[in-house]
């Protein structure tokens, strides 16, 4: 769009676009992290693995925010 010297606003708009999109799909990984990667985590029993996978979810929420 920027090569074809298309408006502005035309522009921006299409980004604001892709931005959405992203952040719905960033949503459902963490949705699908949180309920199989943390859930399996859980019904293991396995501390450790637990505490590794809470520490990932932080981190992506942190990163979610950005």
């Amino acid at each position: 769009m920027v090569e074809e010297d298309r408006y502005c606003v035309d522009v921006l708009t299409q980004i604001a676009a892709v931005r959405a999109a992203l952040k719905g799909v960033e949503k459902l990984v963490i949705d699908d992290h949180a309920a199989h990667c943390i859930e399996d985590a859980l019904a293991s029993g396995d501390r450790e693995d637990q505490r590794a996978k809470f520490t990932e979810l932080l981190e992506l929420l942190d990163k979610a925010r950005g």
